[in-house]
C-alpha cells in the first residue's frame, strides 16, 4: 500500500479552516463525528467521487481513484473540518510512518488551535 499526501484534500482543508468552516471538538469525538458509510455513499451519489476525495488527507495509489478505499485519513463531515478528525489523522499517520500526511495534519491542527 502506497499512501501519499492528497494535495487536493489538504488545500481544501486549509481553505475551509481559513473560511471558518470548522468545529473545535474534543480529541475523542471523531468516532461520533465522522461520517457513516451511508453518509459517505449519499455524498458520493450527490457530489461525485472527486468531491468526496477532497475530504481526505491521504490517497492509496494502489487503488483506483474511483473507489472509496483510495482515500485515507478523513478530516471532516462533508461540511466542516473537525479538530478531532485532524488529530486522528495526525496520530494515525504518525503510527504508520506517513510523515508527509502527519505534517499536513499537524499544520491543520496548528491552524485550528492558534488564536484568531
Amino acid at each position: 500500500m502506497t499512501v501519499t499526501l492528497n494535495e487536493t484534500g489538504y488545500r481544501h482543508a486549509r481553505r475551509l479552516v481559513a473560511d471558518g468552516r470548522y468545529v473545535l471538538d474534543d480529541r475523542d469525538h471523531w468516532s461520533d463525528d465522522q461520517p457513516s458509510t451511508s453518509q459517505e455513499n449519499d455524498f458520493i451519489e450527490a457530489n461525485g467521487i472527486d468531491e468526496f476525495g477532497k475530504w481526505f488527507l491521504g490517497v492509496d495509489d494502489d487503488l483506483p481513484p474511483d473507489r472509496k478505499g483510495h482515500y485515507k485519513f478523513p478530516y471532516g463531515d462533508f461540511e466542516q473540518v473537525h479538530r478531532c478528525g485532524v488529530i486522528s489523522a495526525e496520530s494515525r499517520a504518525g503510527q504508520y510512518d506517513h510523515a508527509e500526511i502527519e505534517q499536513a495534519a499537524a499544520h491543520l491542527h496548528g491552524m485550528l488551535d492558534s488564536p484568531k
